[in-house]
Parts: structure tokens; C-alpha cells; sequence
């Protein structure tokens, strides 16, 4: 089961999701600001997508905490991002044993359709 990770309010998300419901493609949302992602799903994701793609250092939450101040090297930005999801880009969408983030219409029609 292909599986969207973010959160509603964020419109890169809401575009995946409309993306999905339009081509009728089965997925379950799971919104982390309400369930928080676990050390080894972030590991999962870190595997399957460059770190430096993966860690948002656009966001609020970026800004929020300073982060830019600390010029994290790839572990720091691992270990931020298990620590507080709201630093991933979003969506994250999970599917066959892999893993993408962002919204690009033409990747998901290369790999959904």
C-alpha cells in the first residue's frame, strides 16, 4: 500500500493527495504532526532519498529553530529530522519498498501511472 506522509495544511501535500484521488490510486495519508514518524521509518526514507533532498531548510521549522546557524553536515540533518518531522519536505510518499519527496507531477506519472 502506497502510503503520502505529511501533513493536511501543507499544499505540496494536498496536490499528492489530488493527484492520487484524480487517477484513482489507492494510498493511506499519515499526517505526522499527529503521529510522530519512529527513528527507523526516517532511516527507511534516508536510504531511499538524498538527505539534502529530504531535510526542508526552507520551512518555519527550519528558521524556527536556527538550524541554518549549526551548518549541518548529513548525520546532524538525520538526527534533526528524527527529532522533529516537521523539517521533512513534504509529501513523503512511501511505495514499493521506496521512497520520494516533494511534489513533481511528472515523476508521479512516471512512477504511479
Amino acid at each position: 500500500m502506497t502510503k503520502i506522509y505529511g501533513i493536511k495544511t501543507c499544499g505540496s501535500v494536498r496536490k499528492a493527495i489530488k493527484f492520487f484521488n484524480d487517477n484513482n490510486l489507492e494510498f493511506e495519508f499519515v499526517d505526522f504532526r499527529k503521529e510522530p514518524l519512529d527513528d527507523s521509518k526516517i532511516d527507511f526514507f534516508a536510504e531511499h532519498i538524498d538527505i539534502n533532498k529530504l531535510f526542508n531548510n526552507k520551512g518555519t521549522k527550519y528558521r524556527d529553530l536556527k538550524l541554518k546557524e549549526l551548518n549541518l553536515d548529513e548525520q546532524g540533518k538525520l538526527q534533526w529530522l528524527k527529532k522533529e518531522n516537521m523539517l521533512l519536505k513534504r509529501p513523503v510518499i512511501e511505495f514499493d519498498n521506496n521512497a520520494i519527496c516533494g511534489f513533481d507531477e511528472e515523476v508521479y506519472k512516471n512512477t504511479f501511472l
